[in-house]
């Protein structure tokens, strides 16, 4: 298709971007607690949730976090950290092609699996696994992801005080609304500004802006090529899977070669084609069903290949591991006292980790600027204290922490 044609949809959306003057401009932008502006404040709401999200440590730790392939030397191959830099890409091209406010998916998609667990997604497994076993509900990321905006990453203010992140209304809905698949042909904004924590399922919402459902797509679209050039990196796949992979593309002329240059690409392109505001954000009919069937085959060849499924028996067994020795220091108000006195002394890099993350969560008499988690006279508490600390470890740091309790 002709380049002319493509142009012809530049900023279709542009009288429904999130931009002042919008009908839900407020309702976008407000936070849960006052935030007053510095008198020489020059970025936007959605620059200052950026930098929030950008200086936060939760933020950091995703360049030690699995994307697809667990704990990898090879440099070549994409982290947490890569994906969302990735899906920052795909999201603003997108956002500033058909108008929308680019401002605002680059937030979203910096902030949208701050609180995925390590070792990827059979992380958040193991973890779903362990909340259910004690009666601590259900455990997904993108909830998560908001839970940790909300109420346990802490930044430094003007004046030295902890404080919550305290993101704007539009970013924290796209963290959590990016939950589940790109399994529908067409994707709408709801209409209603509900509560965020109504989210107790995957996309039981859609999300509240244009851009943050371009997010939600843009997410997609990053990791699918990407995970296939990886897997071919590292030589997992075969030549029949290879051959499989180019008969799929066969059909598609505009494709040259199966890289994740040509799919972003013709996934971009084709998308903002197809979408404007009466249609939905949407595909054509034969790019849709390009993206489901490298869906397919990435799930037969390569999330489910031998090797992964070797290490996720090994990743299972270090989270359970920390979570079980953690676990076992429960003891009400003497809780704390013992995990310093008694378990920090014989685990000096896990106790002092834990000791140190939870000591300014836990509930106490004096007044403080952030949220107090925990009542540590609760079992439930202390263990849900434990799941939000495991989960936001870096691969890296939950095999370091096993291997001190495997070893002397």
């Amino acid at each position: 298709m002709k380049l002319e044609d493509i142009q012809q949809h530049r900023d279709s959306f542009a009288a429904l971007a999130m931009r002042p003057g919008h009908l839900s401009w407020e309702q976008a932008t407000g936070r849960m607690q006052e935030s007053p502006l510095k008198h020489d404040e020059i970025r936007s709401e959605f620059g200052r949730d950026n930098d929030r999200i950008l200086h936060s440590l939760a933020y950091s730790r995703l360049k030690s976090k699995t994307q697809v392939f667990f704990h990898t030397n090879d440099d070549r191959i994409c982290t947490r950290i890569e994906h969302v830099n990735h899906v920052i890409s795909v999201s603003s091209t997108i956002a500033r092609f058909l108008g929308l406010n680019s401002e605002l998916t680059y937030a979203i998609a910096m902030g949208h699996d701050l609180g995925h667990a390590p070792f990827g997604h059979s992380g958040e497994v193991f973890l779903d696994e362990l909340c259910k076993k004690y009666g601590l509900g259900e455990f997904w990321h993108e909830k998560n992801s908001l839970r940790v905006v909300d109420d346990i990453e802490l930044l430094n203010d003007t004046q030295g005080q902890h404080k919550n992140l305290n993101l704007t209304y539009a970013v924290r809905d796209g963290i959590v609304a990016h939950c589940g698949e790109v399994n529908q042909a067409r994707l709408f904004p709801r209409r209603e500004a509900i509560d965020l924590n109504a989210f107790t399922k995957q996309n039981r919402f859609e999300p509240y802006t244009w851009e943050a459902c371009v997010m939600k797509i843009s997410d997609k679209i990053a990791y699918l090529g990407r995970d296939l050039e990886d897997a071919q990196c590292l030589g997992i796949l075969s030549d029949s899977q290879i051959d499989e992979l180019n008969h799929i593309l066969l059909g598609f002329p505009h494709i040259e070669a199966a890289n994740n240059t040509n799919f972003i690409h013709i996934f971009i392109t084709d998308l903002c084609r197809n979408s404007s505001p009466e249609n939905g954000l949407c595909f054509s009919e034969e790019v849709y069903g390009l993206m489901k069937m490298l869906m397919k085959f990435n799930y037969r060849n390569i999330y489910k290949h031998p090797r992964l499924k070797n290490y996720e028996a090994y990743a299972r067994l270090v989270i359970n591991s920390l979570y079980e020795a953690l676990s076992q220091q429960f003891g009400g108000q003497e809780t704390l006292r013992r995990v310093e006195k008694e378990f920090a002394p014989v685990y000096p890099k896990l106790g002092t980790a834990f000791l140190s993350w939870i000591g300014l969560l836990v509930k106490t008499e004096t007044p403080s600027f952030h949220k107090r988690l925990y009542d540590l006279r609760e079992e439930s508490d202390y263990n849900r204290a434990i799941i939000d600390f495991l989960s936001l470890l870096t691969d890296r740091a939950a095999i370091e922490y096993f291997n001190e309790l495997t070893s002397f």
